[in-house]
């Protein structure tokens, strides 16, 4: 028998060429040295390899084994791991990926526009909570701002340990938050933070979830045309205005940069796309959300919307119905001394109801704004109050954590009565002077006046008004910046309400 004998450049070159053909297994960069795995559940794990690579995953005493399917994707669950750490997990396939480092603890994710992007750096106190942001099991991840119609499976981004050089120009709502968490607990903490300063709500949301529903054709109908008109030359001579309104001196009046509406962060699904789509799945605790802003000239909408978003997530997540705890909008713009309507309080009105879906909470903090900055600086008492929710609701600690809200009224020899849920066990009280503000009242006109209030045991106000002889409606803190100061004894500021339901002034803005 002839043998023929094939030379070693052939070889190798076939092997290389085999070589080339075999993908490594890669993992997105929600997972890294340094990261947080979520205590006391399943963690998912997930990347891409060939097409039915078997590969396997190792850590502490747990080994699992799965096959990549035919697209490449593969997925296994880590059952639940001892808190704490370090651990090291190893992927293995045609190559060997390791991860070290791994803690064990809470995490959370921070999202929404700019007041939950903005710095701990440009805080009030910020120095002082840089300087003592040394807690190396305490870590912190940011996913970069792309918008796109397109689901990203991957974020450029890496876990970091917390260090005062990294919370500096981290979320300070997200850092203060997950601070006292770890403080309170005593286990590792891991934060993500995704949010987008501006961004929309429907952004958050997938096109084709809006679309499904049925609600917001015209939302998007117009965003469909504004999209197809807005071109790269357009968007060119856009740019070229505003490079030589620079080059001039920047003269009034002010010009915005000239950001590209097909990327950006209000167009309907492209931060669901870019930003949020590459980090759903990952093993978390819950949310906390600050967001409303770009969205109050449509607060009517926000009341579908808003729950809309929140009821996605959980069910793209698949982890159930997961503690979702937001910001309600601070007080802000010019005081007003008479009642008037409000597409600020028509947000925040929206906010509250959607308090009705499961495992919810909001940090109510009319009395923490800024009337001349859409950004107020006080970031801890904003964190403060989202931390009572969680040690509350999800940690086991008897303490209160929701604004007083309305429950009832009751009209009494013409003046009202109203009556509030979730006082705390001292009862209401006010701040600054001895007297209720913030209360308006009105007849069958619908015309509000303002109101005469009084406290009446632990959790009543009467409201009344000479000028307004037969009430038949209350409204407290219902502007812009209210000027009110009824709060429970641990100062958290009673849930801005109307007990009437006359047309909404934003019921038509809906694109």
């Amino acid at each position: 028998m002839l043998f023929l004998k094939t030379p070693l450049f052939i070889v190798s070159a076939i092997s290389l060429s085999l070589s080339a053909l075999s993908a490594d297994v890669t993992l997105p960069n929600i997972f890294g040295d340094h990261m947080v795995l979520q205590r006391e559940q399943a963690n998912p794990i997930w990347g891409k390899a060939d097409p039915g690579e078997s590969i396997t995953v190792n850590i502490h005493d747990q080994s699992h084994a799965t096959t990549a399917g035919s697209d490449g994707t593969w997925r296994i669950n880590l059952q639940p791991l001892p808190v704490g750490g370090p651990y090291e997990l190893h992927i293995a396939a045609n190559n060997t990926v390791t991860f070290k480092d791994v803690l064990v603890g809470e995490v959370w994710i921070c999202s929404g526009q700019s007041n939950m992007q903005w710095s701990l750096a440009n805080t009030y106190n910020g120095a002082v909570e840089i300087a003592a942001a040394n807690h190396p099991e305490i870590r912190l991840i940011s996913v970069p701002q792309v918008g796109t119609q397109v689901a990203q499976e991957d974020f450029d981004g890496k876990w970091s340990l917390c260090t005062p050089n990294i919370a500096k120009n981290f979320s300070a709502v997200g850092y203060l938050f997950g601070s006292r968490i770890h403080s309170a607990l005593g286990v590792p903490v891991g934060l993500v933070d995704n949010a987008w300063g501006g961004s929309a709500a429907e952004a958050w949301i997938p096109r084709k979830v809006l679309e499904a529903d049925g609600s917001f054709t015209e939302l998007l109908d117009s965003w469909d045309a504004n999209v197809a008109a807005y071109t790269d030359e357009l968007h060119a001579a856009k740019l070229q205005e505003y490079n030589a309104w620079v080059a001039a001196g920047k003269p009034e009046p002010n010009k915005r940069w000239p950001n590209d509406i097909r990327s950006g962060q209000h167009r309907p699904g492209n931060l669901f796309n870019g930003v949020l789509h590459p980090t759903i799945g990952y093993g978390m605790r819950g949310v906390i959300w600050y967001q409303g802003e770009s969205n109050a000239r449509r607060a009517y909408q926000y009341r579908s919307l808003f729950p809309l978003l929140i009821t996605t997530w959980r069910e793209l997540w698949q982890q159930g119905d997961f503690p979702f705890y937001w910001v309600q909008l601070a007080d802000f713009m010019n005081e007003n001394t008479q009642p008037r309507e409000s597409w600020w309080a028509e947000l925040r009105e929206a906010q509250s109801m959607t308090l009705s879906l499961p495992n919810t909470g909001q940090a109510v903090i009319i009395d923490s704004g800024e009337g001349h900055d859409i950004h107020p600086r006080d970031k801890t008492t904003v964190a403060n109050r989202l931390v009572r929710l969680a040690l509350a609701n999800d940690y086991g600690y008897q303490i209160d954590s929701q604004s007083p809200r309305y429950h009832s009224m009751q009209v009494k020899d013409g003046a009202i009565a109203v009556t509030f849920d979730y006082v705390s066990a001292q009862g209401l009280t006010t701040f600054d002077v001895k007297y209720p503000t913030g209360f308006s009242i009105a007849g069958e006109d619908q015309v509000f006046v303002n109101a005469d209030a009084t406290l009446v045991g632990k959790d009543q106000v009467l409201v009344s008004s000479t000028n307004v002889p037969n009430p038949v409606a209350v409204r407290y803190a219902w502007a812009d910046n209210p000027v009110a100061n009824l709060q429970d004894r641990n100062g958290l500021p009673v849930t801005p309400f109307r007990t009437d339901d006359w047309p909404a002034g934003t019921v038509n803005n809906v694109k």
